[in-house]
């Protein structure tokens, strides 16, 4: 009998034969739990590099977007603490301007909100106390509603108001960048995790998870090579907490996520109220955009490949991660890799993305 995942299992030695990222672990599943969980290469090219296993774990990068910030928003929702089209100028001062009075939440979540995709703030600004008026400051770069530009800068916004939803402890009194550590962004995170995971899933991952962290790049910003530590700039200027950027985690942690994702789409309230969750993965009406909220959709031409349905939701990592759920067929894929190791310029993983997600599907579906 053939080995299962066979032609998805040589895909991936292929791209890290071939310079496509030196690590990769792999989970494949179903609402009821994981099919296939496939973990090769070494944590960096050099010839002494302790293997990759199941146990390591990865800097998730722009998952942090839908595992960590739409999913709490989509909870506060349910809370009745924020509503989807209230404007942001509600949540946060610095927002205001005629051009941007009426920039909803929901715009922030559909990247539509005329926000610029990204600045390196990290070179002028640390913390919220200083991110936070920086980024409302900004002249928007297009009306809002009117296009789509996925936007880092939204989702820092989104984290700064969960920080804010809840009144602050009795006495407290502080200002933005200084909130209390009960309501902290990482702290709703954490928490979160540990609802539906027992796996690593963090920010900031401790000192003892080094050996198990697969390396990024050789930062020639920071003079480093990055292990342990998030890659984006931006998110370590923040103390490598954003609702952009900055989970670590392995493929076991995001399938679990995942898992609970399907359960919640198929009616349980996991995590959200199934409704909820159903007006979170439908595509926008903003013109010429795939996006839903916070999860992007699928197009033949995305990460996703061809085959998945039309409905399929995911997302990316700058980093190399992906993770995209075919709620039709109650499917989900975890891929994640070190693909910035050494470089950010190393864009090889492209049309391996394609190919591995069709041939995983082409094996669920029995072509293979």
């Amino acid at each position: 009998m053939a080995e299962r995942f066979a032609a998805a299992g040589a895909i991936v030695r292929e791209a890290i034969a071939g310079g496509a990222f030196p690590a990769a672990s792999i989970e494949v599943g179903h609402a009821a739990g994981p099919q296939w969980r496939y973990a090769t290469g070494r944590m960096t090219y050099a010839p002494d590099a302790a293997p990759v296993d199941q146990a390591t774990i990865f800097d998730l990068a722009s998952l942090t977007k839908v595992l960590a910030t739409t999913t709490l928003v989509m909870r506060a929702i349910d809370d009745g603490r924020i509503g989807l089209d209230d404007p942001v100028r509600k949540w946060i001062a610095e927002w205001s301007g005629a051009d941007r009075e009426a920039v909803t939440i929901r715009d922030l979540l559909a990247h539509s909100s005329g926000l610029t995709a990204y600045l390196p703030f990290y070179r002028n600004y640390r913390g919220r106390i200083e991110f936070q008026p920086a980024i409302c400051g900004l002249p928007l770069e297009y009306a809002p509603r009117t296009q789509s530009i996925y936007s880092d800068l939204g989702f820092m916004l989104l984290a700064f108001i969960l920080e804010d939803l809840q009144p602050p402890s009795p006495g407290f009194r502080g200002a933005p960048g200084s909130s209390d550590p009960s309501r902290s962004f990482a702290t709703q995170v954490h928490r979160l995790a540990s609802f539906f995971t027992a796996e690593p899933l963090r920010f900031n991952p401790p000192r003892t998870w080094r050996d198990r962290i697969a390396p990024t790049e050789v930062d020639p910003w920071r003079g480093r090579l990055l292990a342990g530590e998030v890659h984006d700039e931006n998110t370590w200027a923040l103390g490598g907490v954003a609702g952009h950027a900055g989970l670590f985690g392995t493929a076991a942690a995001v399938g679990a996520f995942a898992r609970a994702a399907l359960r919640t789409i198929a009616g349980e309230p996991l995590l959200a109220a199934p409704a909820t969750m159903r007006t979170f993965i439908a595509r926008t009406s903003v013109p010429g955009s795939s996006r839903a909220l916070g999860w992007d959709t699928m197009l033949p031409t995305s990460s996703c490949g061809t085959r998945m349905s039309a409905t399929a939701i995911g997302h990316t990592g700058f980093t190399g991660t992906s993770l995209w759920i075919d709620w039709e067929r109650d499917l989900y894929v975890v891929v994640l890799t070190n693909r910035v190791q050494p470089t950010r310029e190393n864009n090889r993983i492209k049309p391996v993305r394609a190919q591995l997600h069709d041939a995983i599907v082409g094996e669920v579906d029995g072509d293979f």
